[in-house]
């Protein structure tokens, strides 16, 4: 029997962020009954359309979760705030961290029978001499750039700890999703639109590894089902450069892809004085130092165990590029003569 079939209630965090309302979307479309829980200040729009339960509050409030847990047997803990710029770090520990250690804590009391938490690649894509990283690749706090990698390293080992404590948690570590209905949008759509924009001159020698972020929804709830307790899975796609995935951006809406190579000197002294005016000025700064330090290796990974042991099969990342691409200028992102570059691109395919 279903896992997901035989319970009738199912908890979303985060269910109004990218991944997170895919996630949502699925198991509705499943006939499941789902409550997201939500802040009050939450935009919903990425929920349009869905019948679902609503439960108001934040994941620091302990009585907020336990009544959002009400009757609740499996929970996907998606929410995180993956903001790589905040002029108040605590933050990022605030939510990722405590907040996982809470809902962790609620769950058990609440005796919950399935708990998916949704981690990063981040946690796992660190240099390592030979094979690619993979899901027993052991990695120390000491590894992650920046204060959004260590707060998912940190809520990953509270996520682990509540496995070993016996609550029956499976981890799952998407890469970068790509595809419709990045509203806000993520660093990796940033990317795509500062492309779409013509605001992107120049490359970093990077890499990343892309999936469909309708995939990625469909490989949280193969975790869920198929998934065991204390393991984690990548749910990846494709290793890409990121000239690759600009190549393919450039097929897609029809403009030339940048041909200059940024040395990674030069992207961290930019990285250095935006971050400067960003202080200066209270704004997040279009060229995050953190992200710059991060490109200075290429996110690949051996992503085989989920497609091995879960059955997940992602479908073409050119295809949810394409995705994107068109959900951009539809929905208002790209204007002007990029939207029709983009839309004449689309009818001579």
């Amino acid at each position: 029997m279903s896992v997901l079939g035989a319970h009738p209630h199912t908890l979303v965090t985060g269910a109004s962020g990218f991944l997170g309302s895919h996630v949502v979307r699925q198991l509705v479309a499943r006939g499941e009954r789902v409550r997201v829980l939500l802040r009050p200040s939450s935009q919903r729009r990425a929920l349009d359309g869905l019948e679902v339960d609503y439960a108001w509050g934040d994941l620091r409030d302990r009585a907020a979760l336990r009544a959002a847990l009400r009757g609740i047997r499996c929970v996907f803990h998606v929410a995180a705030d993956y903001r790589l710029w905040t002029p108040h770090p605590r933050e990022l520990y605030e939510s990722n961290v405590t907040g996982t250690r809470n809902l962790l804590a609620a769950a058990a009391e609440a005796g919950v029978e399935r708990f998916l938490y949704t981690s990063s690649v981040a946690t796992i894509a660190v240099p390592r001499p030979g094979a690619l990283p993979n899901e027993a690749t052991q990695t120390r706090l000491q590894e992650m750039i920046g204060h959004y990698k260590r707060s998912k390293w940190l809520a990953e080992q509270e996520a682990l700890a509540a496995a070993q404590r016996g609550l029956p948690v499976v981890i799952v570590n998407p890469t970068a999703p790509v595809g419709p209905g990045d509203w806000k949008p993520t660093p990796t759509g940033r990317i795509i639109l500062d492309f779409l924009r013509g605001q992107m001159p120049a490359y970093v020698d990077t890499g990343l590894n892309l999936v469909p972020v309708e995939d990625a929804a469909a490989g949280h709830l193969l975790a869920l089902e198929r998934g065991r307790p204390g393991e984690r899975y990548i749910l990846g796609g494709e290793n890409l450069t990121l000239r690759e995935i600009l190549e393919r951006l450039a097929r897609i809406a029809g403009r030339p892809a940048p041909r200059l190579r940024l040395p990674h000197w030069a992207a961290l002294l930019a990285g250095w004085v935006d971050a400067g005016l960003a202080r200066l000025t209270a704004r997040a700064p279009r060229v995050p130092l953190e992200g710059v330090r991060m490109a200075r290796h290429r996110m690949f990974v051996d992503d085989s165990r989920a497609r091995r042991e879960l059955g997940f099969t992602p479908g073409s990342v050119e295809a949810a590029l394409e995705r994107a691409v068109r959900w951009y200028e539809v929905n208002g992102y790209v204007s002007g003569p990029v939207a029709r570059s983009v839309a004449r691109a689309h009818a001579a395919a």
